[in-house]
Order: C-alpha cells, then sequence, then structure tokens
C-alpha cells in the first residue's frame, strides 16, 4: 500500500473513486470510514448525488475533485492517480470505462497491481448484463423479495439495503480487500466482479440450506423467520407503537410469555393449529400496553423483545448511545463507523466534501502533472 491518510485499519490504502450514486459511493464511504484515502472523481456538472453533496452521508470521509473524463486530459489525470493508487472502483455499465480509456487494461499499463472494482446490478455479463435495473430488480430474480412477507400477501417491499448495499457495497468491499491482499503476494491486480444479483443471492444461503432440509418452504408466512411463527411477529401496542418479538428458543420463549402474562405452554408452540388462537392472545396482551411500558418490562432481559424504533429515535436509545452507534458531522446525525478495532479504530476523516471542492489540492497530492494546465483547459474543475 502507498501514502494514506487518516485513522483505521486501512490507513496507507488509495482508492480512487469514479463517482456513481447508490451502493459504489456507499462502498467508498466504508473504505473511507476504516481509514484508506479515497479520492471521488465526480463529472462536470455534478449528477452524482442524490440528495445536496453537503448532506450526503454516504460522500464523508473523502475529498472530491471534478474530472471530465470525456476530455483526453481528464483521462490522463484519472491514470495519472491510478499510477499511485491501490484500488479503482467504479459503478458503470459494462464496457463504459474501455470507451473512456479507463478500463482495467489501461489501468493496468501505468500500475499492474491495481484492483479494479466494479459495481453493478447484474454483472460484467450475462443477458441482462446492459440493462437498466435497481434494487428492488436485483432481489427480484434472486428468489429474496418473493421470501420477504406475509402469508397470502403480495412480497413486502424492502427498503434497498438488502440488494444494493448488503449484496452490492459490502460484497464489493470484501471482494476488493481481498483482491488487495492477494496482490500484495503476487503482484498483480484484478478484476473484482461485484454484481448485486450474485450478493443477494449469496445472502440467501441459509435459507437454501433449510429448504434442503426440509426445515423452510418456497412461501411467504410460513417459516420462522417470516412471522409465519407468532413468536417471530411484530405486534402493535395502546399507543400504535410496535413491539418486535423473537423469542425462538424454549427458554426464551417460556419468558417471553411469562413477563407477557400468558401460559409458556410448549405444547401449544408444536401444534400449528394453534397458532392463530396464539397469535390473537399475544397481540391482546400487547395492546393493553403502550410501548414505553413493554420496553422497561422486556429490557435486558432474554426475551428477545425490542421497541421498533424510528431512524430519528434510534440514535437515542440508551444502548445505542452508550457505544456510540450513531455520531454527527456537521449537524448531521448519522451512523458512526462500523465494525470496531481495538488497536486501530476507525473515523469519520471529514464531513462530505462538495463537488470539486478539492480538485486542485488533491490533484497536486496525489502528483497529478501540470494541474493549473488542466483547470486552464477545462479538463478539470476547481468549484
Amino acid at each position: 500500500m502507498t501514502g494514506g491518510s487518516g485513522a483505521g485499519p486501512l490507513a496507507g490504502l488509495r482508492v480512487v473513486e469514479l463517482a456513481g450514486i447508490g451502493p459504489g459511493p456507499f462502498a467508498a464511504m466504508l473504505l473511507a470510514d476504516l481509514g484508506a484515502e479515497v479520492l471521488r472523481v465526480d463529472r462536470p456538472g455534478g449528477g452524482n448525488s442524490m440528495v445536496a453533496p453537503a448532506l450526503d452521508v454516504t460522500r464523508r470521509g473523502r475529498r472530491s475533485v471534478v474530472l471530465d473524463l470525456r476530455s483526453p486530459g481528464g483521462v490522463r489525470a484519472v491514470l495519472d492517480l491510478v499510477a499511485s493508487a491501490d484500488v479503482l472502483i467504479e459503478g458503470n455499465r459494462p464496457g463504459v470505462t474501455e470507451r473512456l480509456g479507463l478500463g482495467p487494461e489501461d489501468c493496468w499499463a501505468r500500475n499492474p497491481r491495481l484492483v479494479y472494482g466494479r459495481m453493478t446490478g447484474w454483472g460484467q455479463e450475462g443477458p441482462l448484463a446492459t440493462a437498466a435495473g435497481h434494487d428492488i430488480s436485483y432481489i427480484a430474480i434472486t428468489g429474496a423479495l418473493h421470501a420477504m412477507g406475509r402469508a397470502g400477501e403480495a412480497p413486502a417491499v424492502p427498503l434497498n439495503l438488502v440488494g444494493d448495499f448488503a449484496g452490492g457495497s459490502l460484497y464489493l468491499v470484501i471482494g476488493v480487500l481481498a483482491a488487495v491482499i492477494e496482490a500484495a503476494e503476487s503482484g498483480r491486480g484484478q478484476v473484482v466482479d461485484a454484481a448485486i444479483v450474485d450478493g443477494a443471492a449469496s445472502l440467501t444461503a441459509a435459507l437454501h440450506g433449510m429448504m434442503a432440509a426440509g426445515m423452510w418452504r418456497d412461501e411467504r408466512g410460513a417459516n420462522l423467520l417470516d412471522t409465519g411463527r407468532p413468536w417471530y411477529e411484530v405486534y402493535p401496542t395502546a399507543d400504535d407503537g410496535h413491539m418486535a418479538v423473537g423469542p425462538i428458543e424454549p427458554q426464551f420463549y417460556a419468558q417471553f410469555m411469562t413477563l407477557l402474562e400468558l401460559d409458556p405452554d410448549e405444547r401449544e408452540r408444536a401444534d400449528a393449529a394453534a397458532w392463530p388462537e396464539l397469535r390473537e392472545r399475544i397481540a391482546t396482551a400487547f395492546a393493553k400496553r403502550t410501548r414505553a411500558e413493554w420496553t422497561e418490562i422486556f429490557e435486558g432481559t432474554d426475551s428477545c423483545v425490542a421497541p421498533v424504533l424510528s431512524l430519528t429515535e434510534a440514535p437515542d436509545h440508551p444502548h445505542l448511545r452508550a457505544r456510540g452507534t450513531f455520531t454527527e458531522v456537521n449537524g448531521v446525525p448519522q451512523p458512526a463507523p462500523a465494525p470496531r478495532f481495538s488497536r486501530t479504530p476507525g473515523a469519520v476523516q471529514q464531513p462530505p466534501a462538495e463537488t470539486g471542492a478539492d480538485t486542485r489540492q488533491a490533484l497536486t497530492d496525489w502528483g497529478v502533472p501540470d494541474v493549473d494546465g488542466l483547470i486552464d483547459s477545462g479538463a478539470a474543475i476547481q468549484a
């Protein structure tokens, strides 16, 4: 690894990010949180953020330069950045960076050790490789979306945490770091093809194992972890709040039912015919008290019951507050870097940068020649 700045176990790792939206920037944020020096290459005119850059939490931790990748000067500048980088990540459709002159072979000509991370929905090949898509499309064809929801209802559309960020960003980061370790031994970089369909399918591994064992039915709301059991469910409270319930193990279930002031009869759990009535009794019990009252009853027990908090409520939960799970940067509440490290903790290196705010200084710091000439020609733009 070369250069680098900031705290964290990845200090010294240099990453060039060809800016996109969604899973690519989130992966870059994770690398920056862990100490990598990530330089974001934005396009002229913006278009790479769904919200104002200063409020886009996924842009935190790195500087921003603007380069016109349709100009020879802009392409040369990226290749100059690549020469001293360990990783490049991009989220274009297959073939786009090759047409720009920034494909893997172009980059390896300048730096054969470069790890080239590609973030797409469908992957680099296959019948759908060049088609548009979004999180919901990718989880639909992998079986993940079909499995989510209640019996007799349409699939429940989740947030794009399952596809974009879990199946996409996290697998890109895992792949990039694995390839960096391998490159340290071989001296050669490689392409990391992080397709959201592959990652989302990988996330269903346990379900496929349970189906093979006869422990999971390929239908919604009929299984242990999909509201098919009354003891793995969400119940409304007297004040229209909700409590999440998950006491799977017998000893946890017994405590749960006792605190709910119901009979913890294990025979009832074994009889599927009794579950509708059991579900109704649990729901009736929860409806007698508020969310706060139930939280006080269950907090700290082994009942596996937790209040369902909103995004604005979550940072104030006592446990999350004690751990510092959330932080605040420039007045914007947001999740803190994860996971934790005992010797080399990660940190939010800096708040989200305005597009092109660091063009001149960052290009200079990375050793790109004739930065003023690039700016004068319009190949680079200093905000």
